[in-house]
C-alpha cells in the first residue's frame, strides 16, 4: 500500500522534492521562525516554573519538544524554522557566564548536543518539517571553539581589535570562556570543515545554514568552499550597520545572503517610539542596498534575535511593532521572526532576550494574528506572482512614514504610534482612478483617487495598511476569497476586530468621482462602517 503523507493545505505549494538541498532561489520565498531549542517548548513532565533567563542555565527544551509543538509555527504561516546549533557544547562546570544552553560554545562539531536529543530525534524533527512542506535551517559556528587547550596550527592567539586582519585572525571571548579562533586559512581546517558540513547536511536533510561567529571574523575566501560543500543556502551574520562593508559578504565569492543589520539600524531610526522617527533613513537604505548588494531580495529581515534587545524593550508603542513587521514582510528580503516577538517579550540584551516561551501559553495574540495574515498573503504572492523577485520601490517618504510598492502591492507604514494625530501620508500609486483595492489587514475595500492617489489619515491612530487590487485576491484565502487548496479560513478577520477595537483608524481615500473621501471607521461595538465625507 502506498502511503501519502499529510501536507498542510497552506503549504502545498512549498512541497519539497525527495532531495532536500534548497537553493537561494527557493529560500527567497520562505519566511523563517527562529527558535532557541532550550527555550521554545518543554518535554512532558518538565517543571515550567524554573527558567528565569538571568540564571543562564538549562531549561529543558529539546528537538522532540519542538517537533511536538510545530503547529503553532505552521499555523502562523511560516515555511521554515531556524534552530540553534546542534553540535556538542562545553560540558564542564557552570561558568561565571552560565551554561551553554544556547548552543554556541562548541566543543566538538562532529558530535551532536545530547542535551537537545539523539540523532534520531534530530532526524525526526527534520522529517516532520519536510512532511509539512517546511524547511529546516540549522545555525552553525565556524569561527571558534570553546578551547581547553591550544594547538597553534589550528588557532590564532591574539586579541581582537577593529581592523579587518584582527577580526579575521583573533579570538572571541576571554580567559573565563575562551572562544579560540580557528585558523580557517589552514588547508587541514578547511578540509575538515568542508567534510563535516557536507556530512551534517546530508545526514539530517538540512535545507539551509545560518552561519554564526561573525562572518567578518573568518577570511572571506573560506565561505564559497564551505557553502559549496554544504550544497544549501547559506545566510551569515555580519554584525553592524556599515552599508559599505556588509555587501562584501554576499555574492559568488562569499555567501548567498546575510542578516540585514544595516536595514535593522534604519528601522530603529525610523520606527522606535521614543526615537528619532527618521523615515528617510529607511528610504535611503532601500536605495543604497539596491545598488550595493548583489541581491537584496535574499537578505534576512529581522527586528529581534538572540544578540539584540527585543523590540518591545526599545519601543513602547505596539503600533510601532505592527508597522515595522509589515515592512519586513512586504518589502525585499526574507522575513525572520524570533520566537516570542509575537508574544510581546521585552527582554534587553543577552541573557534577558532569551526568555522561555511556555509561560506565554502560545497565545493567539494580536501580533500572532498579524503575522499569520502577513504570511498567508506573502505566501500567496510568492506562489502566484513574480512578487518575490520584484524590487521594492518607494512611493512616498514623509516625516510620518513611508509608502512602498513591490509587485502589485502597496504598503503604507507610519511611525506616529497609537495616539490620534491629524496627519496623513499620500501615496501616488500606478493604479488608475476608481481601481478597487483591498486592505488585506482589515479586508476593507478602497477606491483609488485621481492621479492614482491613495491618502491615509490617522485621526484615530497609526496602523499599517497593505493594499492589493481586489480582483487579484481571488483564490488567496483572504478577505472572503477561497484559497487554491479549498481552505476557507480567513486569516485577516481576527486581526481586524482587535485592530479596530483597541487602536482604531480612520482611513481615507480620495474618491475619484465625488472628489471627497471614503472613510472606514469602527464604532464602540467594533462594527466597521463606511461613510463619504
Amino acid at each position: 500500500m502506498t502511503v501519502i503523507p499529510y501536507l498542510h493545505p497552506a503549504l502545498l505549494a512549498f512541497a519539497l522534492p525527495l532531495v532536500y538541498a534548497a537553493t537561494a532561489d527557493q529560500w527567497r520565498g520562505r519566511s523563517i521562525y527562529q527558535v532557541i531549542i532550550d527555550r521554545y517548548a518543554l518535554p512532558d513532565g518538565a517543571d515550567p516554573n524554573q527558567c528565569p533567563p538571568g540564571t543562564r542555565t538549562w531549561c529543558g527544551g529539546t528537538w522532540n519538544s519542538l517537533r511536538q509543538n510545530l503547529d503553532y509555527i505552521q499555523d502562523a504561516g511560516f515555511t521554515a524554522v531556524w534552530i540553534s546549533p546542534v553540535s556538542q557544547n562545553y560540558e564542564g562546570p557552570t561558568t561565571p557566564y552560565g551554561d551553554p544552553y544556547h548552543g554556541y560554545w562548541i566543543a566538538d562539531a562532529s558530535q551532536l548536543n545530547a542535551r537537545f536529543g539523539t540523532s534520531d530525534d534530530l532526524k525526526n524533527l527534520s522529517d516532520e518539517l519536510h512532511r509539512r512542506g517546511m524547511y529546516l535551517m540549522v545555525d552553525v559556528v565556524v569561527n571558534d571553539v570553546m578551547a581547553t587547550s591550544i594547538t597553534p596550527i589550528y588557532l590564532h592567539i591574539c586579541s581582537k581589535s577593529s581592523n579587518t586582519t584582527s577580526e579575521e585572525r583573533c579570538w572571541l571571548g576571554d580567559t573565563v570562556v575562551p572562544l579560540a579562533d580557528l585558523n580557517t586559512e589552514d588547508p587541514t581546517v578547511v578540509a575538515g570543515f568542508s567534510s563535516w558540513i557536507q556530512s551534517l547536511v546530508k545526514e539530517y536533510n538540512i535545507d539551509g545554514l545560518r552561519i554564526d561567529g561573525k562572518c567578518r571574523h573568518v577570511n572571506i575566501g573560506f565561505w564559497p568552499v564551505f557553502c559549496s560543500s554544504a550544497g544549501v543556502f547559506c545566510i551569515g551574520e555580519v554584525f553592524g550597520s556599515d552599508i559599505d562593508d556588509a555587501p562584501l559578504y554576499q555574492g559568488p565569492n562569499a555567501l548567498d545572503s546575510i542578516l540585514n543589520y544595516p536595514m535593522y539600524t534604519a528601522l530603529l531610526n525610523a520606527f522606535t517610539i521614543p526615537g528619532p522617527q527618521n523615515a528617510s533613513a529607511v528610504t535611503d537604505m532601500i536605495a543604497q542596498e539596491a545598488t550595493k548588494f548583489k541581491d537584496p531580495t535574499l537578505l534576512g529581515n529581522f527586528i529581534e534575535n538572540q544578540d539584540i534587545p527585543r523590540w518591545a524593550n526599545l519601543s513602547v508603542d505596539p503600533q510601532s511593532l505592527y508597522n515595522v513587521m509589515v515592512f519586513n514582510f512586504m518589502t525585499d528580503g526574507i522575513p525572520i521572526v524570533y520566537y516570542g516577538q509575537e508574544q510581546g517579550f521585552s527582554g534587553n540584551s543577552d541573557p534577558y532576550n532569551r526568555e522561555a516561551m511556555w509561560p506565554s501559553k502560545y497565545a493567539n495574540t494580536t501580533t500572532y494574528q498579524l503575522m499569520t495574515t502577513l504570511n498567508q498573503f506573502r505566501n500567496f504572492l510568492v506562489n502566484n506572482t513574480q512578487w518575490a523577485t520584484t524590487p521594492t520601490k518607494v512611493l512616498t517618504t514623509s516625516p510620518y512614514g513611508i509608502a512602498t510598492l513591490k509587485g502589485d502591492c502597496v504598503s503604507i507604514m507610519t511611525n506616529i504610534g497609537s495616539p490620534p494625530q491629524n496627519v496623513s501620508i499620500p501615496a501616488y500609486t500606478p493604479y488608475l482612478a476608481s481601481t478597487s483595492l483591498t486592505n488585506v489587514l482589515t479586508c476593507q475595500e478602497w477606491t483609488v483617487g485621481s492621479n492614482g492617489t491613495v491618502n491615509v489619515q490617522y485621526s484615530l491612530g497609526g496602523v499599517p495598511v497593505v493594499l492589493y487590487p481586489t480582483t487579484l485576491l481571488q483564490d488567496s484565502g483572504l478577505c472572503g476569497n477561497p484559497d487554491t487548496t479549498g481552505s476557507t479560513k480567513d486569516a485577516a478577520r481576527p486581526f481586524i476586530v482587535l485592530l479596530y477595537l483597541f487602536f482604531g483608524v480612520i482611513i481615507s481615500l480620495e474618491h475619484s468621482r465625488a472628489l471627497g473621501y471614503v472613510t472606514a471607521y469602527c464604532d464602540s461595538a467594533g462594527i466597521i462602517s463606511v461613510m463619504s465625507c
